[in-house]
């Protein structure tokens, strides 16, 4: 199928969706102008078209180059479901896997309005998918139609950054196969079985899958799997907590959520649907919204400079950053409360000057989603900044409230694509309520040839909290230098993370806190009273000839009011290990150390701290 410019397809997909919509006589805005990136399909074309440029764009980039594509499928029906019984039989539904750099979202209110009939999978059902990163699906619900899968049933067997949010499975959602290192589901339903794998050392049949997973406000039938950590918060149906020995944290719900901001069509136009805030949130939520128009946003392309840019956020607008690398000479600057920024097709900001990538004043209500920063080759001291240092200090100590700035799968990356990146921070929260809503902050350990090694792209830290009551849910911080996250602010908490130490230490005297072995993945600062925790994963994999520890996997204060709930250490491979789990006890995971993990070196488990 010839590919036409997105504004002309778009404009004429408006106006066949209307007139089906009966919108006949009705005066409707122009489609907009997101730029050659962008595709956008109609129920009207063929199921053969429809797959052949899906399967052309899930091909597209490697995940290092400057390749983005953003789909949207306008609501309605795509495929037949005729076939769901009998896959090996079924024709004529939709069949595309997603790719690097590529996300594919329905332009529904509901994710009802956009029914899938086959699938938009990802992975492998063998193998590796370790680096099966950087794609995403939302807002579509899936009659599952796969022909190397049982009855009902989808892959989505991906690695860190391919998140699943606003999700209808009718079906059973298939996250094994290929070995993974785990992603996000949010606020999604799966009306059959959630497949992780099984990989203990006790499994009769042993099956690849996830390492790890974080499935918070959603409904699922059922979970089969073990492996190292699976976190549930305010999932209905998940399995019951079970740890040391086991894998599961569940929590009844999710103390704070804020699901992202996405584009949908009414019966006149495109808007942006902007979910409220919940708090002790269970199942899934596909109501409680404001809308935007996009006439209060500015659509930006990646020929836009940041002054351009920053000069439609002070003037008022929100954002929409369409599919792209932005090199920016100055920091994208948010600068007023309640500013929307959403980036299609994982569009991608990298600093040129060795500034930030993204600031934001500290407002109130401001949500950024589906953005991946890139280091460049001038050290940034910090690449994402919320607040600043200075307004934290003035305020002193704050109480719980309402969010202030929500970032949802913002992803950041310290080499692979640029060789020599460097920055020394990668996120620093100096706002108070601020909700990180899934994070992957990568130094990479691979990429483009000659981008990565331990003087070739240097980053100390994945992140740095100093405001106060600020959540974490879903953090995948790896490879960092020094200590990967550190906790600075009061009543912070953090359900779920997943970390890995740097591989490529030289040696043990270039790993060195002071006189102690290594840095901590997770510490909390020595002054902070009160703090939360749960289903941590701290792993190792030193590459080096000599044996390389690290004295403690976490740290925190001695007290009360600083917890710590199902967390484990462990060593996937190489050498070495982890000689305290947290603080100077718990246990330890060294090489030659037990393991109830298949394939993993070492492990300890420890259920609750102090």
């Amino acid at each position: 199928m010839k590919r036409v410019p997105v504004h002309r397809t778009a404009s004429s997909l408006l106006s066949a969706f209307l007139a089906l919509a009966g919108a006949a006589g009705a005066h409707s805005a122009p489609a907009p102008d997101f730029g050659p990136n962008v595709t956008i399909i109609d129920p009207s074309m063929s199921v053969d078209a429809i797959n052949t440029t899906l399967q052309a764009l899930a091909t597209k980039s490697t995940g290092f180059d400057e390749v983005r594509n953003a789909v949207y499928f306008m609501p309605g029906a795509y495929g037949s479901g005729a076939g769901a019984d009998n896959p090996a039989t079924a024709t004529g539904f939709i069949n595309s896997p997603v790719g690097f750099m590529e996300t594919v979202q329905g332009l529904g209110a509901s994710p009802d309005d956009v029914t899938i009939n086959g699938n938009l999978r990802a992975g492998q059902a063998t193998g590796f998918s370790l680096n099966t990163f950087w794609r995403s699906l939302a807002n579509v619900k899936i009659n599952p139609i796969e022909t190397d899968e049982a009855a009902h049933t989808m892959r989505w067997n991906t690695s860190q950054a391919a998140p699943v949010r606003r999700v209808d499975f009718v079906g059973n959602l298939d996250l094994s196969g290929g070995s993974a290192g785990g992603n996000l589901i949010s606020n999604s339903r799966v009306s059959g079985a959630v497949i992780a794998g099984f990989r203990w050392v006790t499994d009769s049949t042993r099956l690849g899958g996830q390492f790890y997973y974080y499935i918070h406000d959603s409904q699922i039938g059922g979970f089969q799997g073990h492996f190292a950590n699976y976190v549930f918060s305010g999932v209905q149906g998940a399995p019951a907590a079970e740890f040391n020995p086991g894998d599961v944290t569940n929590l009844a719900s999710t103390p704070v959520s804020r699901e992202a901001p996405f584009l949908y069509v009414d019966h006149k136009a495109f808007r942006v649907s902007v979910p409220e805030a919940r708090t002790n949130a269970a199942g899934y939520h596909w109501g409680a919204r404001s809308s935007l128009s996009l006439n209060k946003f500015f659509i930006a392309k990646p020929t836009d400079t940041a002054q351009t840019i920053n000069d439609a956020l002070g003037h008022g607008k929100n954002l929409i950053l369409t599919p792209g690398v932005y090199k920016v000479t100055e920091a994208l600057h948010i600068v007023r409360p309640n500013t929307v920024v959403i980036g299609m097709g994982l569009a991608t900001v990298t600093p040129i000057n060795g500034t930030a990538a993204l600031r934001v004043d500290d407002v109130p209500g401001v949500s950024i989603s589906a953005i991946t920063v890139d280091a460049n080759t001038v050290n940034s001291p910090v690449l994402v900044q919320v607040g600043t240092a200075s307004d934290h200090v003035r305020r002193g100590n704050s109480r719980a409230g309402l969010i202030s700035t929500t970032l949802s799968d913002v992803f950041v990356r310290v080499g692979g694509s640029y060789a020599g990146s460097h920055a020394t921070t990668s996120f620093e929260i100096n706002q108070d309520n601020v909700l990180i809503d899934h994070a992957w902050l990568w130094r990479a350990d691979h990429g483009a040839r000659g981008t990565t090694g331990w003087t070739v792209n240097t980053a100390d830290h994945g992140l740095v909290v100093n405001g106060d009551h600020v959540t974490a849910l879903g953090l995948f911080v790896e490879h960092y230098q020094k200590t990967q996250i550190l906790w600075n602010g009061e009543a912070g908490q953090t359900i779920f993370l997943q970390s890995e130490a740097p591989y490529d230490p030289p040696n043990q005297a270039s790993y060195m806190n002071g006189t102690e072995n290594g840095y901590p993945f997770y510490e909390v600062a020595d002054n902070v009273r009160s703090h939360d925790a749960s289903g941590m994963t701290a792993m190792t994999l030193f590459m080096a000839k000599t044996p390389i520890f690290i004295h403690s996997a976490y740290k925190a204060p001695l007290s009360g009011k600083v917890r710590f709930h199902n967390i484990l250490g462990g060593v996937l491979l190489g050498t070495g290990g982890i000689e305290n789990i947290i603080n100077n006890t718990g246990g330890h995971a060294e090489v030659g150390d037990p393991s109830f993990l298949a394939n993993v070196a070492a492990t300890t488990q420890l259920t609750s701290y102090p």
